[in-house]
């Protein structure tokens, strides 16, 4: 297995420190990462401020230099969003998107572009929403054949979140080039059995994407009871791999028994314990990594 970074880690969306996209490959770099993921929009691979090979060159260059593999572009798709501006053709625009970023993976020497499926639209709309996604991925899927890149698809969006409804949604597509992104996040937070569904899905899958979170409990004060209010479901914050709930032995056991061999990423794309500040997420990124040295590396499930 692969270590990655993803860029997101530093992209400042959670109010992290924020680096541009070479810092950021000099950052994988020190924190001792030999892969990372780009993230497909700004602050970093966007399709607007990558328009041609001549600008991709020095990311590759740079990259080239460090001994940094670029090993995916993440894309940012919602095939069921614009429902409500049927004249306005999102699902062309969004596999149009997905085109630029396997051009740009293609100039990179990255193997994968991820995307997700889409969101829920509505409690009635749950056919109209698997049937547009199927549809969507099995297009983006060939047009990134077309550049020679593999299509992930990472369990995210509310269609096909779950264990058997991700591995659902990958048979309707029925794609060759559609491959499973199946990471634990998710799952844990619904109580799946993390062993069993990365050995289902680890022959299928060609990455997975870490974080690990502790579980806060949510109350609201009621004054007329002089009491609290439990909320649910709890809040849950971002700790370094292994400080949290999620069950990456269960996981990675899983993934050793399936013969996953792919590329592990840890990310930071959320609040964080001990705040967002380049030394608290340097320090996560090489826990981290050392936890998925550990895991990745060990023979028998503890």
């Amino acid at each position: 297995m692969t270590p990655v970074l993803f860029s997101v880690s530093y992209a400042g969306a959670w109010g992290q420190h924020r680096l541009g996209l070479l810092d950021f490959l000099a950052k994988a770099k020190t924190l001792g990462y030999p892969a990372v993921e780009i993230g497909g929009k700004r602050p970093h691979l966007s399709v607007l401020d990558y328009r041609d090979d001549e600008t991709l060159l020095p990311v590759r260059e740079a990259a080239e230099r460090l001994g940094v593999e670029i090993a995916t572009i993440a894309g940012y798709t919602d095939f069921t969003s614009g429902q409500q501006a049927a004249e306005v053709p999102f699902i062309e625009m969004q596999i149009a998107y997905v085109a630029q970023l396997a051009r740009m993976a293609q100039t990179l020497g990255a193997k994968i572009v991820r995307v997700f499926s889409g969101y829920s639209t509505g409690p009635n709309d749950y056919q109209r929403n698997w049937t547009t996604c199927v549809t969507a991925l099995r297009e983006a899927a060939a047009v990134a054949a077309e550049y020679g890149v593999i299509l992930g698809l990472q369990n995210h969006h509310d269609v096909g979140v779950s264990v058997e409804a991700f591995e659902e949604l990958l048979d309707d597509v029925s794609h060759p080039n559609l491959q499973a992104m199946f990471d634990p996040w998710s799952p844990a937070l619904h109580g799946a059995d993390l062993y069993q569904a990365a050995k289902r899905l680890a022959p299928r899958m060609v990455q997975t994407t870490l974080a690990d979170y502790v579980r806060l409990e949510r109350f609201q004060y009621r004054p007329d009871l002089v009491n609290y209010e439990r909320l649910d479901p709890p809040a849950v914050r971002a700790v370094p791999l292994g400080e949290g709930f999620i069950d990456l032995e269960a996981f990675f056991a899983g993934l050793r028994e399936g013969g996953f061999n792919g590329y592990v990423a840890y990310e930071m794309c959320s609040p964080l314990r001990g705040g967002g500040s380049e030394a608290n997420l340097d320090h996560a990124a090489r826990k981290s990594l050392q936890v998925i040295h550990q895991l990745s590396e060990a023979r028998t499930r503890k």
